[in-house]
């Protein structure tokens, strides 16, 4: 176990949820500290593990002036005292996700938006392995085979989550897809009588659906499907989206962020509304942290939920 205790599954009441005799619960991995939050910290296990045997001094990853990974980066190099180094898409700036970046020891560097789009390139870590050779390079986001098989714990806690709610099972697990990584791991490990739902956080043909067929090329047996949660672009926000964000927190208490766990919401909402589940199905919606990212954002939610 990664943590001391499982992650929480916290059924919430909803008006639209007891109109079609519907039951939600949202797994909490956003409850945790900055270096454990969401699903980071599943996927910065194999690294830890590695420093732990002695294979390095530090981790090296990519992000951008937002980035959960990096911030989880950070945050957990801090705690456990082992270096960590940054490398950020486009030009410096300086935004809460960067200040705690520095305030948590990471090292940076801005390599531009052509420097960063150069990351998949075979030679791209060549320069930066001979400037920090005692650090571990980790791709952008931890997309790997090692950390997507360490998130298969998330569905050891939801496990944990249904019986201490008193729910045989779950018909569908809502779960949103930044690299895929995450919901490779939750599918591969998911019970094959649920349905595992991609809420894909970038437009489709952005990569997840090529992360997943490397992922799960030798795996099969377990329903799930994919669905456009984007709106249109990762950073789009709208109005539509806002107030379902300030809607569901002032009904549930749970604050959500727009990029992932908003999205994700909105579209299992639209499908709540529109019948598309069955009467007295059991839905399980992953919180998969990043609400530090919302920070930057708060005013232009604010001004979309009240226009």
């Amino acid at each position: 176990m990664i943590f001391p205790s499982p992650a929480v599954l916290q059924e919430v009441q909803l008006a639209i949820l007891a109109a079609r005799d519907l039951r939600l619960a949202v797994l909490r991995l956003d409850q945790r500290p900055a270096a454990h939050n969401g699903n980071k910290a599943y996927k910065l296990r194999p690294w830890r593990e590695r420093l732990a045997r002695g294979e390095g001094r530090g981790l090296i990853s990519l992000g951008g002036a937002h980035s959960n990974h990096l911030h989880a980066l950070a945050a957990l190099g801090r705690e456990e005292g082992f270096a960590t180094v940054g490398l950020l898409r486009g030009e410096h700036c300086l935004t809460p996700t960067v200040e705690d970046l520095q305030a948590n020891g990471m090292t940076l560097h801005w390599l531009g938006y052509g420097g960063y789009r150069r990351r998949h390139d075979s030679d791209f870590w060549q320069p930066w392995q001979a400037r920090y050779p005692e650090l571990l390079p980790i791709p952008e986001g931890g997309c790997d085979a090692q950390a997507a098989a360490a998130c298969a714990t998330i569905v050891t806690e939801l496990r944990q989550g249904l019986a201490a709610l008193g729910w045989p099972d779950c018909q569908q697990l809502w779960l949103a897809a930044g690299t895929g990584t995450t919901l490779a791991g939750v599918i591969r490990a998911a019970d094959p009588a649920w349905q595992v739902v991609g809420g894909l956080a970038v437009p489709p043909g952005h990569g997840v659906e090529a992360t997943l067929d490397r992922l799960l090329a030798q795996h099969t047996g377990v329903n799930w499907r994919l669905m456009d949660a984007s709106r249109g672009g990762f950073g789009r926000l709208d109005a539509e989206l806002a107030r379902a964000m300030a809607e569901f927190e002032a009904q549930t208490g749970i604050a959500l962020e727009p990029l992932y766990t908003g999205k994700l919401w909105l579209a299992l909402r639209q499908a709540i509304e529109g019948g598309a589940l069955a009467p007295g199905s059991r839905l399980v919606l992953v919180h998969s942290g990043g609400l530090q990212g919302r920070r930057a954002l708060e005013t232009q939610l604010a001004a979309l939920a009240g226009g």
